[in-house]
């Protein structure tokens, strides 16, 4: 009785979710619900969980368009936070790493997305090509092993197309320091000194042997996946050719080192010059022109799954209006959509967010717009299709102020926000585990749960 009452009460607050319920209800009271409900969630999520046999930490595979672990789907709801491997490497910040995730677990969060690179810059991994600071090392030896702790797999990003932590703009310093008389940032994609650099700090990232762990990065399953950059743009070359050569040799070469694990590209999901009836989608005239493609992209032998970012004050305008809601929803939607038609494959929405610096915020329009994100996931997840999750930019510890790009969430210091992050981590988890074949649950219970993470008003 006391299992069928908390779902009786689970379903009455997901019913008042929705958005005709929200005006009927008093936000007091709707408050002291939430908190009550969760509550009582919570507990049911542990009696659920104990029903399930603790599966071992296996690999993230795909299979069509959805991620399995252990051959069971696994839906993500994540975060990013990339400096942590910096934080590991000085004492007195590294236990704002196991806070991080510590609070992310706390809220069902399952992936974190973070660098493995630093180049020639300040507590550097990589201080020049193939000289690596061992202490440095070790800090993103402790980033990995911690996250294990807290059962959150990383999404490792191999190289920056930004100068900030060295990105394309160090490699080729680099190749100038010795001589080649490099012109532009984009010779990173096609000079192959600097394509040599790269491949020999992937091939020494994965074939790293964790001091803490004594495990090889690329036989652990806490590594989600490999990103091979974040953003890459190549501006130099419209046609999109310079930027596809290198993934295609990238994809290969990680693949050949690597084949357990899954390779991701780090795009922004810009539509190039060989989807013309899609370019309609991008959030303006521009993103058509930084050498990117995403269907043609992510249609590269080795690439397992698409990447999309949405950052509507960037891209679309800086001032707060609804407009943004409408575009995140659109591009959401397209992205989906050639995900299962064009690529038959998962797609994650790596990078979304809203600034604090942007005139006309609020943190209620935050948390609609994370909410607006959420629902397009969850609707995709119900269809069973290619929306395989989302991971907010960006999740930060208390204390960490100083590295707020305007961008970072502390859930410790708004409740709300924590609340439909928890929210959305539920209801995937309880999806994830109501697939499991080892779920001893009765195909009753399993029906009536299914009505309630999935009722058609959300």
């Amino acid at each position: 009785m006391e299992k069928f009452g908390i779902c009786v009460t689970f379903l009455f607050f997901l019913l008042i979710l929705s958005s005709d319920a929200f005006s009927r209800v008093d936000e007091e009271a709707l408050k002291d619900d939430q908190n009550h409900v969760e509550k009582s969630f919570r507990n049911y999520w542990s009696e659920i969980m104990s029903d399930i046999e603790d599966d071992e930490w296996q690999m993230v595979k795909t299979k069509g368009n959805q991620f399995v672990v252990n051959d069971q789907p696994f839906y993500i709801n994540g975060f990013n936070t990339y400096w942590l491997m910096m934080f590991a490497a000085d004492n007195s910040t590294r236990g704002k790493v196991t806070d991080v995730f510590k609070q992310a677990s706390s809220i069902g969060m399952t992936v974190c997305r973070t660098w493995a690179f630093n180049d020639g810059q300040w507590r550097a991994l990589q201080k020049s090509p193939s000289v690596y600071d061992e202490e440095v090392f070790k800090a993103l030896d402790f980033v990995v092993s911690e996250a294990k702790k807290y059962k959150i797999r990383l999404i490792l990003s191999l190289a920056n197309n930004w100068e900030a932590y060295g990105g394309k703009a160090q490699y080729v310093k680099w190749g100038n320091d010795v001589g080649l008389n490099l012109t532009s940032d984009d010779d990173f994609f096609s000079h192959p000194t600097l394509r040599s650099y790269y491949k020999s700090h992937v091939k020494t990232v994965l074939n790293r042997v964790n001091t803490f762990t004594n495990i090889t990065y690329k036989e652990d399953p806490t590594i989600f996946a490999w990103e091979l950059m974040n953003e890459p743009r190549c501006n130099s070359d419209p046609t999109g050719d310079k930027l596809q050569d290198w993934i295609q040799e990238m994809a290969f070469h990680v693949k050949k080192i690597d084949p357990k694990h899954l390779v991701e590209i780090g795009l922004e999901g810009f539509y190039g010059p060989s989807t013309p009836q899609r370019l309609q989608f991008n959030p303006n005239t521009y993103a058509q022109q930084v050498g990117t493609d995403f269907i043609r992209n992510h249609q590269v032998l080795g690439v397992d799954f698409a990447s999309v970012h949405m950052y509507a004050d960037s891209w679309v305008s800086p001032q707060i209006s609804d407009t943004h809601i409408s575009f995140v929803k659109s591009w959401m939607e397209a992205h989906i959509e050639d995900a299962e038609k064009y690529l038959g494959m998962p797609v994650i929405f790596s990078e979304f967010g809203v600034s604090s610096k942007d005139p006309g915020y609020n943190s209620t329009y935050r948390d609609t717009l994370i909410s607006t994100v959420y629902s397009s996931i969850l609707n995709s997840t119900k269809k069973g299709g290619s929306g395989a999750g989302s991971l907010l930019w960006q999740v930060f510890p208390d204390g960490t102020d100083n590295m707020d790009d305007g961008y970072a969430i502390v859930f410790s210091k708004f409740p709300s926000t924590s609340s439909i992050a928890s929210l959305q981590s539920y209801r995937l988890g309880l999806f994830n585990s109501l697939c499991s074949s080892k779920c001893q649950w009765s195909c009753k219970k399993k029906k009536l749960l299914e009505k309630i993470l999935f009722h058609e008003e959300f």
